[in-house]
């Protein structure tokens, strides 16, 4: 299913073919994010993001909107903690302009003085909008309060100073210091011959020379404490976690499995205890962050302020019944099915395949079969599962992040004095 090829100059090249389907994505992606900068940088790999769409010396940026509108296509791009992607999806016909488009804009964009301008502007308005969106700023606070001081825990997206400090010079130094083959892998997913990618990017970097050094990824400490900020709102918001495991650890399927049971379903246990016994929110869930070498582990919840503790109140009870007592085999076999099959509804997007091999080959330098990750979750057991939970849901590992109309003061918690 998988097959890599390394070109003379470095670049990876990585497909999947789906020969059932009509559409392939294809992304290029670099081995940077915001991981990888300084404080006084913060931002920038997200703004290079932005301006790789502003233009080349063949294409206007709205000859770039256009050209891939014009077949239908999706033309979009994403960049997170360890990562940049670039990305198209197309009928598998047009695999041949995506290509050309993509490499066009990924090697030759022109970073013009006065579009630069214009998109800081942009990503200044985009800042402000997630400010305005509680339910996502929510989860910025927790990775700040939990990894203080650490890249990791830093938004991907940059504050106001550092974005509108940005130069040109600045983003064309950021990309000799991280874009070069090396760093770039390019991944194809869909109705694609994997022989005929190779051919089309051969012809595209042909002339992409160099390396450069890869990052390190961080593993910061965890600084579990708590973080109340106050909003005008009518819900409040929480998110209460821990340390997690990294996509490189092997627990990573015993967090999966433990997940899914807390907080990964309408069967879960918080949604049954929070929403459908007692009726305090609408929207209650688990999630892993899991980067290279770090993971954290927590649970979001949207509520009335007057129900903020006893939300906190349930969550720990959850968390100290996963750590005092083996999950039942009814409820451990739920949940393994739960995943299989939510693994293979997601294999039925050509994107989710294509940022799949991406993400995998930085994070592991090999492509896990759909086979291997079943037989891995499927090996999980319950004793496994507790021993995870005492690690991790122990108390003295939890931070606690509110935001809304909520008096700190009125708010207790089991680790209150780790702040």
């Amino acid at each position: 299913m998988y097959r890599k090829t390394t070109l003379d100059n470095g670049v990876r090249i990585i497909t999947e073919a789906m020969p059932a389907v009509r559409s392939a994505s294809l992304g290029i992606w670099a081995d940077v994010g915001s991981a990888a900068e300084g404080r006084e940088q913060r931002g920038i790999s997200h703004l290079v993001e932005h301006m790789l769409f502003k233009g080349t010396p063949r294409r206007t940026a709205r000859a770039i909107a256009e050209e891939m509108d014009g077949v239908g296509g999706n033309l979009n791009a994403f960049t997170d903690k360890e990562a940049t992607c670039y990305y198209a999806k197309v009928i598998d016909h047009h695999v041949v302009l995506a290509s050309d488009v993509l490499s066009d804009m990924f090697l030759n964009s022109l970073f013009d003085a006065a579009e630069l301008e214009k998109e800081k502007n942009v990503v200044l308005e985009e800042i402000k909008m997630y400010d305005d969106s509680p339910d996502e700023l929510i989860h910025d606070l927790f990775i700040q309060t939990m990894w203080s001081g650490a890249n990791l825990g830093e938004p991907t997206i940059g504050f106001a100073d550092t974005v509108s400090a940005v130069t040109r010079e600045h983003l064309r130094e950021h990309m000799r210091a991280h874009y070069a083959p090396n760093s770039v892998v390019v991944a194809a997913a869909g109705n694609v011959d994997h022989d005929g990618v190779v051919a089309l990017f051969e012809k595209h970097f042909a002339h992409y020379k160099g390396s450069c050094e890869l990052p390190v990824p961080e593993a910061p400490r965890t600084t579990p404490s708590h973080t109340f900020r106050h909003k005008d709102s009518e819900q409040a918001y929480l998110v209460l976690g821990t340390q997690g495991v990294s996509v490189r650890d092997d627990r990573r399927y015993v967090l999966s499995v433990m997940d899914t049971i807390l907080g990964g379903g309408m069967s879960s246990r918080l949604f049954q205890e929070i929403r459908e016994k007692r009726g305090l929110v609408y929207t209650v869930y688990s999630f892993q962050a899991a980067y290279r070498s770090a993971g954290l582990f927590a649970v979001y919840a949207g509520t009335s302020p007057k129900h903020v503790q006893e939300c906190i109140d349930v969550i720990e009870e959850q968390f100290a019944l996963l750590r005092d007592k083996p999950v039942a085999e009814h409820e451990l076999r739920l949940a393994k099915e739960h995943i299989k099959g939510n693994l293979t509804l997601s294999l039925e997007s050509t994107s989710a395949r294509m940022i799949r091999l991406g993400r995998s080959e930085f994070s592991l330098g090999r492509q896990l079969t759909t086979e291997e990750i079943e037989e891995e979750v499927d090996a999980v057991t319950a004793e496994q599962i507790q021993e995870l939970a005492r690690e991790l849901l122990a108390e003295k590992n939890l931070g606690l992040c509110v935001l809304g109309p909520v008096d700190e003061a009125q708010i207790q918690w089991n680790n209150r004095s780790a702040a």
